[in-house]
C-alpha cells in the first residue's frame, strides 16, 4: 500500500502532461502480397508436432472401444509401447536408446462382433542418424516376414509399407484367432495396425485401414 501511495503523490505533484494532437500521421498501408504459405514440410512438421492423438484414425460408426484399452487416453510412454513387443526390457532399452523414442498415440475399437483393431502411430526424435521411424518399420518387416503362411503386400502410397495377413490361427484362452497387421512410415512416425478376429481378415480390411491411415500424416 505504502508503494501506491508514494506513487500516486508523486504523479499529484507534478504538471498535467499535454495531450497529444488528435490528428495524427496516417501510417503507410504495406504493399505486396501477404506472407508465404507454409511449404509441404513446414505445414506437415505443425500437423505432427501438435496432438498426435487426433491424426488417428477415427472409429466407425457402431465400433466400440476395448474394454481393456492399451496406454492411457489415448498415449503410450515408452514403458507401455514396449510391453507390445516379445521382449520389452530389451525393447524399452533400444526405445529410450538408440531410437530415441519421443512418443506414440493409440486407438482401438472392436466391430461387427469379434473383429478387434489397433492403430499406434509412434513418433521418434531422429536426432542422430534421422531414420528411426524407418528402422522401427523395417524391424517390423522383418518378424513379419518370418510368420508361418502369411501373405504380403504394398501399401499403396507409402513406398515400402507393407501389410500382412496370417493364415494360420493362434490359440488364446482356447479361442482360435486369426490376425494381420500393417507397417509403415513417414517422416519421423511409423505406423502400426493389428486387427484380430475368430476368421480369417481379408487383404482388403487391412490394406485399407492402412492407406487410410497413411494418408491422415
Amino acid at each position: 500500500m505504502a508503494g501506491t501511495c508514494v506513487g500516486y503523490l508523486v504523479q499529484a505533484g507534478r504538471e498535467p502532461t499535454a495531450l497529444p494532437p488528435l490528428s495524427q500521421p496516417s501510417v503507410a498501408q504495406a504493399e505486396g502480397a501477404g506472407p508465404e504459405p507454409l511449404s509441404a514440410a513446414q505445414d506437415r512438421k505443425v500437423k505432427v508436432d501438435g496432438d498426435l492423438r487426433k491424426l488417428l484414425l477415427s472409429r466407425p460408426n457402431g465400433a466400440r472401444a476395448w474394454q481393456d484399452p492399451s496406454g492411457s487416453d489415448g498415449w503410450m510412454d515408452a514403458g507401455e509401447f514396449a510391453e507390445t513387443y516379445e521382449y520389452p526390457a530389451e525393447a524399452f532399452r533400444n526405445l529410450v536408446g538408440t531410437r530415441e523414442f519421443r512418443r506414440a498415440a493409440v486407438t482401438d475399437w472392436r466391430e461387427n462382433g469379434d473383429l478387434d483393431v489397433e492403430i499406434r502411430l509412434a513418433q521418434y526424435r531422429q536426432e542422430e542418424t534421422g531414420t528411426e521411424a524407418a528402422d522401427a518399420a523395417d524391424d517390423a518387416y522383418y518378424f513379419a516376414d518370418q510368420a508361418d503362411e502369411t501373405d504380403s503386400w504394398p501399401i499403396p502410397g507409402t513406398g515400402d509399407g507393407r501389410a500382412y495377413v496370417h493364415g494360420k490361427p493362434d490359440v488364446f484362452h482356447g479361442v482360435s484367432q486369426y490376425s494381420a497387421e500393417a507397417y509403415a512410415w513417414r517422416g519421423d512416425i511409423a505406423m502400426e495396425i493389428w486387427i484380430y478376429d475368430t476368421k480369417p481378415i481379408p487383404r482388403t480390411k487391412v490394406l485399407d485401414l492402412a492407406k487410410r491411415q497413411m494418408e491422415r500424416l
